[in-house]
């Protein structure tokens, strides 16, 4: 199977990635944590390597489960501190 561009999979789902981009450079996120649900964690990599890009920040991709807003990470226990969490939701474009 061959990995899908950035590009392609924002056809499938919009990720409001420049709105991440701004918040990731108004609070000078140094580290941050991305948290996908089942079924956009394919996808996780390209999305990391694209904030990346657009920030230079280091992102960290949660591999517990995501089942809604509810479910957030408990990051209290990681080190280093991350310094933000983005969690993304599952739905498609129309």
């Amino acid at each position: 199977m061959q990995k899908k561009t950035f590009s392609e999979i924002e056809k499938e789902y919009e990720f409001e990635i420049e709105k991440i981009v701004k918040t990731i450079k108004k609070q000078k996120a140094r580290l941050v944590l991305l948290q996908f649900p089942e079924g956009m964690k394919p996808y996780s990599t390209i999305i990391a390597d694209e904030i990346e890009k657009k920030t230079g920040c280091e992102c960290l991709i949660w591999l517990g489960d995501c089942f809604g807003a509810c479910d957030a990470p408990n990051v209290d226990e990681l080190k280093p501190k991350v310094d933000l969490i983005v969690q993304f939701g599952h739905t498609e474009n129309l």
